[in-house]
């Protein structure tokens, strides 16, 4: 849960409280604010302070007049606001972050909890990305291995859910959620189709092989879309999320293939978690679990 505050001189801050199912031990928080603490770029969040007391912890956060992405893109009045070329342009910069915190930075970072609620929104609607459950790497090493999986399930990667395997592929995968959420208006978490009872990725897969992409978009784009550029962004995003992190790209593909003018892309091949609930033995509650013998934490909203 976020909230707006002041400290003392009158400076804006955003007040981030743990939620009460997020599991988050106290060595994970402070190693996020450690992570925040030494990643000093403009385009990520800047951590203030953090307080533990008892059960509570607390960090203090730079505030962000728009708060976050979910605020805007899931509330029927306050999604108009964002257009497509507002979409677009946040999809490209959430992309342009990760290729920093994967590959650019001095430590490599894995995200690992990367969602529309943990990117927050500055007074040009530019994305910031704050942090969750981060996992830092010297070195050249790229992946790793928990056997405490926490975190928000719609946005894991299968093999982070079903495994504790995480890699720069993990990262990769929600970012191809969080840009199919800003296209379509809708979370993957809880998404019933009528018909199929799928998720939002299923959904989405659905129609691209019935040809029918353009049904994916928020209709309140209708009259600010470019067709091209958002049958770029689904595809892009359905790569993202294909089942297999070797079929994914990597951000920096993700960044030449959302900016250029003329690209060919990959045909996707079928994203993970599209089988239908009921086939499943699942509730169609959004707090299903998948079953495994990992210790998994899942929350709605986590961070």
């Amino acid at each position: 849960m976020q909230i707006a505050g002041k400290f003392s001189g009158d400076q804006d801050i955003a007040v981030k409280r743990l939620s009460s199912v997020s599991g988050q031990g106290v060595e994970e928080f402070k190693n996020e604010v450690v992570l925040i603490a030494k990643l000093q770029h403009r385009n990520l969040v800047r951590i203030l302070g953090y307080r533990i007391e008892g059960g509570e912890r607390i960090l203090l956060y730079e505030c962000t007049p728009n708060k976050s992405l979910d605020f805007f893109i899931f509330d029927r009045t306050l999604s108009v606001l964002l257009d497509w070329e507002t979409r677009f342009n946040i999809i490209l910069r959430i992309a342009s972050r990760l290729v920093y915190l994967l590959q650019d930075s001095r430590l490599r970072i894995i995200h690992r909890n990367l969602k529309t609620s943990n990117i927050l929104l500055d007074h040009k609607m530019n994305p910031k990305i704050s942090f969750g459950l981060a996992k830092i790497f010297e070195g050249t090493q790229t992946k790793g291995i928990t056997n405490r999986v926490v975190g928000t399930y719609s946005y894991m990667s299968p093999e982070y859910a079903l495994n504790g395997f995480f890699s720069v592929k993990s990262d990769v995968f929600s970012f191809g959620v969080v840009a199919l959420e800003i296209i379509s208006g809708k979370k993957n978490t809880g998404f019933f189709n009528s018909e199929e009872a799928l998720s939002l990725l299923g959904y989405a897969w659905r129609l691209w092989r019935e040809d029918k992409a353009l049904d994916l978009i928020d209709q309140k784009l209708r009259e600010s879309w470019k067709t091209d550029e958002i049958l770029k962004c689904i595809n892009i995003g359905l790569l993202c999320v294909q089942a297999d992190p070797d079929d994914r790209p990597t951000m920096s593909m993700v960044i030449v293939k959302l900016g250029g003018e003329t690209v060919t892309l990959p045909t996707p091949k079928p994203p993970a978690f599209i089988l239908k609930r009921r086939l499943l033995g699942m509730p169609s509650s959004s707090s299903s679990k998948p079953e495994t013998n990992l210790e998994i934490t899942v929350s709605l909203e986590g961070r």
